[in-house]
């Protein structure tokens, strides 16, 4: 673990997306199992058994995996894909990223708000950088690391990421520390794949930067 908390780089894991052909960082995929029943499972978590199915995590590549029945291509049997799971996915991430944000603010690895991510930001204590989608671009602007290859999430709406500390809203959020910050940028890459937005995992990429 780096200095102020951060937190540390993941190995790069690659797989190829069976609806592009592109071999890509896990970080940015979904991975799919075959259920004994022949149902495919989405694995949001990738500790399911058995042989995992990699879809690139953007929408238009799940539909076209659904759509040419790619996934019994790759399985090498016939598979059956439950109806409504592609529209299931989104709500499903959505969900996974407020509980990590949850149990990382119940660990006391998480803190909210505009002043105590400020000092956090100062302190160089931020491991992960959180802002509200819909928040104001002018003033998220304001809250700026200084290291740059801190982790940044800002694909969840104020009212998804305040459910995550007990609000109604929340803007400005943080990860100080703990092994929950990976996963959570990981779940909110994926996430913000599928709701076709720019959600990166290094802040030398937020829009804040000059």
């Amino acid at each position: 673990m780096g200095r102020g908390g951060r937190h540390k780089k993941r190995l790069r894991v690659e797989r190829k997306c069976i609806a592009t052909g592109n071999v890509l960082d896990t970080a940015g995929m979904l991975r799919f199992v075959v259920g004994p029943d022949g149902t495919i499972v989405p694995d949001l978590g990738g500790k399911l058994p058995g042989r995992g199915i990699w879809v690139t995590a953007q929408r238009d590549a799940l539909e076209l995996a659904i759509k040419k029945n790619l996934f019994s291509r790759s399985a090498k049997q016939a598979v059956k894909i439950p109806d409504g799971m592609l529209e299931g996915l989104e709500p499903a991430l959505i969900q996974r990223l407020i509980n990590t944000l949850s149990l990382a603010r119940k660990a006391g690895n998480a803190i909210a708000g505009y002043e105590k991510v400020k000092g956090a930001l100062v302190a160089e204590n931020v491991a992960v950088l959180v802002q509200a989608s819909d928040g104001s671009e002018r003033g998220k602007s304001k809250l700026r690391p200084a290291s740059w290859d801190t982790g940044f999430i800002g694909c969840l709406t104020s009212a998804e990421l305040g459910l995550s500390f007990g609000r109604d809203h929340v803007i400005h959020a943080a990860l100080t520390s703990g092994g929950l910050a990976t996963r959570a940028v990981e779940d909110a890459e994926r996430l913000a794949g599928l709701r076709k937005m720019r959600s990166v995992g290094e802040v030398g990429d937020h829009p804040g930067k000059d």
